[in-house]
């Protein structure tokens, strides 16, 4: 069994910032690629900003500049600094984390997600 923990969402105005977090616990061999998504009301769920367990990171082009993501293996952690919030902001916000678990006496990948933390951003 794996859960991820997500913390750190909340209300804030334009221009602020929020950092997110969110920790990979249980029967986890390794934890590979670990990403944060986002959805909105009434829109599909978006990636934002991922991270590989080397470091390599990519992000959607609407929070570039702004977003930074990062981890902490030893912890199986995900952070994502999210600074010069906007409105659009606003969504709840999944962390997702790619892990290789023993199923039986089978190494596998399996992909987990968060139970999402709210993010609003008021004008």
């Amino acid at each position: 069994q794996v859960t991820l923990v997500e913390s750190g969402g909340g209300l804030v105005q334009a221009g602020g910032s929020l950092r997110l977090s969110c920790a990979a616990s249980g029967s986890i061999l390794r934890v590979n690629a670990m990403g944060w998504y986002r959805q909105a009301p009434g829109k599909q769920r978006e990636l934002v900003a991922a991270i590989t367990s080397g470091g390599s990171t990519n992000y959607a082009d609407s929070v570039k500049g702004r977003f930074t993501i990062s981890r902490d293996n030893a912890k199986n952690t995900v952070y994502l600094q999210m600074n010069s919030l906007k409105p659009e902001d606003t969504a709840v916000y999944y962390c997702n984390a790619d892990c290789t678990v023993l199923a039986g006496s089978t190494l596998r990948s399996k992909e987990y997600w968060g139970q999402g933390t709210q993010v609003t951003v008021s004008s």
